[in-house]
């Protein structure tokens, strides 16, 4: 019985792959309008954000706000290897093949990179809850945009190589390195975003083979992390840390583990966004903020926190819900409006209106669109 699950299991990773394949080849030609293709790659894209942030606020019931910060991370970090790599390759137009060769190494210096700094998010965790951690992972967040947005450096353009050359010279280490770290920094284009080796744009290397791919993997290592023994003790300390930890849980390795893990998939998910095809070729701080992190977590709740299908749709509820927004303010009737009232804000239009549609979802559907359910369910699967 075990060998046939795993020999579907197998087919259907095979299937994945060659429809993720065929579609990284022909989406162009199916979907002539490059706006509806980036509206669907950035629907697979939030699939993955969604599925990472339920690890953390979902299974484990730690309410993180700064999701956005991993995202960040793992942006910057895929930006900066994909550019150097491309450029070592020679350039030129980002194939397939090439990506064969990029996109590995961009995704796992993201998961790295994400990860530590989860870990060290992670650590709090052990004494904080609720609102403080919230408290603790927004300002994280905000940390990491306001870093990246603000470093700047005065006086002669100086390179990180010659900057980190000077560490340990005479003896001097710590003003030397933070000051290598602020010369590195500078180069991420503060403000203005980065835009690659030379701003020459980053290469956008992430087709739907690899955006269609991860979120299918996503959601196949979440599936089994729900419903797997780790899951289940995960889940037990959301109930009941004190009677959890009685019978053999450790808190401090689940709870810090599945901040890396949550981490680690927010920072896949941020390198998705910084090299997806027909998106922008610009990594700006500003797409990081906040917002973002609102974005994240109603994705979760709305789909219902623990759910892993339920981050799915809900993942996909706010991309095409934000999307059918934007549309109808550029409806005529909408726009003779505006011609009318010039002072009319159709940006805060926008929010109430989206606001209006979540208020409605929570009063009619309060613990989500399938609450800790799922929409199906594995015969051998325990909750």
């Amino acid at each position: 019985m075990r060998r046939s699950i795993a020999w579907v299991g197998v087919a259907v990773a095979i299937g994945i792959a060659v429809t993720a394949g065929a579609l990284d080849f022909g989406l162009d030609a199916l979907v002539p309008d490059s706006s509806l293709r980036q509206l669907f790659m950035l629907a697979c894209c939030n699939v993955v954000v969604a599925l990472s942030l339920n690890v953390i606020n979902g299974m484990a019931g730690q309410f993180s706000i700064g999701h956005a910060g991993f995202l960040a991370l793992g942006a910057y970090s895929a930006a900066i290897v994909t550019s150097h790599a491309h450029e070592a390759l020679g350039g030129g137009e980002p194939t397939f093949a090439r990506s064969l060769l990029v996109m590995p190494l961009a995704l796992v210096t993201a998961a790295v990179v994400a990860g530590a700094f989860g870990f060290l998010v992670g650590l709090p965790s052990l004494r904080l809850k609720g609102d403080y951690l919230a408290i603790v992972t927004l300002g994280f967040a905000e940390i990491v945009r306001l870093v990246i947005a603000t470093a700047a450096i005065g006086g002669d353009v100086e390179s990180p190589a010659r900057a980190w050359g000077h560490v340990g010279e005479g003896g001097a280490v710590v003003r030397p390195f933070f000051h290598a770290v602020s010369v590195s920094l500078a180069q991420l284009g503060g403000q203005n975003g980065y835009a690659g080796v030379h701003d020459a744009g980053v290469p956008l290397y992430a087709g739907p083979f690899w955006i269609v791919g991860l979120a299918a993997l996503a959601f196949a290592i979440a599936w089994r992390l729900k419903f797997s023994g780790w899951g289940r003790a995960l889940r037990a300390l959301r109930e009941d840390e004190v009677a959890a930890a009685a019978v053999g849980v450790d808190p401090t390795r689940y709870k810090v583990t599945s901040f890396v893990i949550s981490a680690m998939g927010g920072g896949i998910a941020g390198a998705m966004i910084a090299t997806m095809r027909d998106g922008s070729p610009i990594v700006q701080p500003d797409s990081f903020g906040f917002a973002a992190s609102f974005d994240a977590v109603t994705m979760v709740i709305l789909g219902g926190s623990g759910s892993v299908t339920g981050a799915v749709l809900g993942g996909l509820f706010v991309t095409f819900t934000v999307k059918a927004i934007e549309l109808a303010q550029r409806a005529p009737a909408v726009e003779a409006l505006h011609a009318r009232y010039a002072s009319l804000d159709l940006n805060a239009l926008r929010m109430m209106i989206y606001a209006a549609v979540l208020v409605t979802l929570m009063v009619r559907r309060p613990e989500g669109l399938f609450g800790e359910r799922e929409a199906f369910r594995s015969r051998g699967a325990k909750t």
